[in-house]
């Protein structure tokens, strides 16, 4: 194992603590760990927050794998040889008012052989989509990004449009943010990646581990004060129906295209940890659509636009 992934395992660990504790004064409840050992190496803690009074049911999840890669799974991956390592972070948060969005972050390492990478981001999933809360999102992700480029944003917001995509439904699954993956693995990096060239800081494994640090912590600054302008606003049942329908392309999403559920189950990972982005509460309504002029259809617009909020703004 490098030096590089013990700083990362450690920094990991630091955010999840940090982002369990902002979660939770928003919220005013407290989070449930449970620590676990995965067969065949390695463990972690999962931490949920359910039935909360702002976050239906919020989880935080750090891990620390490692052990043999199934043969079938090892030709997808960088580097070479059949041990790999992977340490992150990965979070998801149902909020219970339809007017404060679902948001997703995750930020891992993985080492196979002498190839070693850095991925994730985050993104929001509104129900309503407010443009104010949208640009906030967006612009304070960007300030991240930054500090890696002046193009590292629009490289990563295009990245992130493009993976959070339900190809089925042909729609994204919410308004974006910013995904990377293959940070710093070099050569492979450049064949792996969608968009064309490559960031200086790549080059430097410090770099890119700072750079990964820079978008980790600015997490909080882009969701929390969104949840603190929605969480106490008024809604009915037309609402929550909107959200739970919604919450089905959320779904969709994650158990037939998200990365860390494919390798999470394909490396023999602790299923309840894996499935924990599932919300507690979903529905499926054949052939659902909002009526028009509604605000449910307009926000549906918006989503589809995959507008340049950083940019554009409110």
């Amino acid at each position: 194992m490098s030096s590089l992934m013990n700083s990362a395992i450690s920094y990991f660990q630091s955010l999840q603590d940090r982002i369990c504790e902002g979660l939770a004064t928003l919220d005013g409840g407290t989070f449930r760990e449970d620590t676990w050992q995965r067969d065949g190496g390695g463990g972690g803690r999962s931490r949920v927050l359910s039935g909360g009074t702002v976050f239906e049911k919020a989880g935080v999840n750090f891990s620390d794998v490692h052990g043999t890669l199934r043969p079938d799974f090892g030709g997808s991956l960088p580097g070479e040889g059949s041990s790999f390592r992977a340490s992150g972070i990965s979070l998801v948060v149902h909020p219970r008012n339809p007017y404060v969005p679902t948001v997703h972050a995750n930020f891992r390492r993985i080492e196979r052989g002498r190839v070693g990478w850095f991925g994730g981001g985050a993104d929001l999933t509104p129900y309503y989509v407010f443009p104010e809360d949208a640009a906030h999102f967006h612009r304070t992700l960007k300030g991240a990004c930054d500090a890696g480029g002046a193009a590292t944003y629009d490289r990563f917001k295009r990245w992130c449009d493009r993976y959070f995509f339900i190809a089925h439904r042909n729609e994204p699954r919410g308004i974006g943010g910013v995904f990377f993956d293959y940070l710093g693995a070099g050569a492979e990096s450049t064949a792996r990646e969608p968009e064309a060239g490559r960031a200086a800081f790549e080059d430097d494994p410090e770099a890119t581990f700072a750079f990964v640090r820079g978008v980790g912590d600015a997490f909080l600054s882009a969701y929390a004060p969104i949840v603190q302008a929605r969480k106490e606003m008024a809604y009915g049942d037309r609402e929550r129906r909107w959200q739970l329908h919604r919450r089905g392309r959320y779904v969709e999403f994650n158990l037939v295209y998200d990365r860390g559920t494919v390798f999470g189950l394909r490396t023999d990972g602790r299923v309840e940890s894996i499935l924990m982005s599932l919300p507690p509460e979903v529905t499926w309504e054949y052939n659902y659509a909002p009526p028009q002029g509604s605000p449910e259809a307009q926000s549906l617009e918006r989503i589809l636009s995959r507008r340049d909020w950083a940019t554009e703004g409110a």
